[in-house]
């Protein structure tokens, strides 16, 4: 059985692993690298900024500076939060410069285990399976000036497609088998990344300790999914109440909002 790469605790548990940790930084930023001590729940000290934030999981080389994030719920926030942490830790490397120039190069990967729900600027969904923010300077003519190494890169396994690189493609069936098929997964075992999650996340290797966790963050995930649906179920309510009023049948406002037509015809 494969255990749930949604649940925090076993991902930690996956990807804090040394070598689970370098081929999969290996594959999605193409840096391979031996790192040291490679931390989860990871806070700067003395604290940065005003934001009490930690890390997933942090590691450093003496030119690098990795960061891996695993999200669940896809909030309308989450693109703005995770540029934040990215920044940050570009920001806090200035305290221990002599000069303004930043000598490691900063990698933030975040995976998204839900469907975006996030719009881009002119309301399209989206809908891409990897997402990658370059820190770098354009020309007026849309041409990238490349001065600057530092990305934020979002992944989804949801939005696998023929074009997904079969490197990201590794991973993210990995995390997309986990949720769906950890009785019967089908992973490439031939990628010696994902072969060491296989052997890292088993049930047997679990402590009491971290299944207590795990039991923990589930019930905190499903929590967390249940506010945002009862504020979802709310905003559809109101906005039905408000078609109603407007004499739109009914018919047409439980298209628009989901709602049953009992379910309206009871406002």
């Amino acid at each position: 059985m494969l255990l749930n790469l949604d649940n925090e605790v076993y991902f930690k548990k996956a990807f804090a692993d040394p070598i689970v940790f370098r081929c999969f930084v290996r594959d999605i930023t193409g840096v391979d690298a031996e790192f040291g001590k490679i931390e989860t729940e990871k806070r700067f000290a003395p604290k940065f900024g005003y934001i009490d934030f930690k890390y997933d999981i942090f590691a450093e080389t003496l030119d690098h500076r990795i960061i891996v994030e695993i999200q669940k719920v896809d909030y309308d926030y989450n693109f703005d939060r995770f540029l934040l942490y990215h920044n940050i830790a570009l920001a806090e490397l200035q305290r221990s410069s002599k000069e303004y120039k930043i000598t490691k190069t900063v990698y933030t990967i975040v995976v998204i285990t839900e469907p975006y729900r996030v719009k881009d600027r002119k309301g399209a969904l989206i809908k891409n399976d990897i997402l990658i923010h370059k820190s770098n300077f354009f020309t007026f003519d849309d041409e990238e000036v490349d001065i600057f190494p530092h990305k934020l890169f979002c992944l989804n396994p949801n939005y696998i497609n023929a074009k997904t690189p079969q490197l990201v493609k590794d991973w993210l069936q990995l995390v997309s088998e986990s949720i769906k098929h950890p009785d019967n997964y089908q992973v490439n075992q031939k990628n010696d990344g994902i072969k060491a999650v296989l052997r890292v996340i088993k049930e047997k290797r679990m402590t009491i300790q971290e299944r207590t966790l795990a039991k923990q963050a589930e019930a905190a995930k499903s929590k967390t999914q249940l506010i945002r649906e009862e504020g979802e179920r709310k905003k559809a309510l109101e906005t039905a109440a408000n078609l109603k009023k407007e004499g739109i049948s009914v018919n047409i406002i439980a298209k628009c909002t989901g709602l049953s037509v009992e379910e309206i015809n009871n406002i």
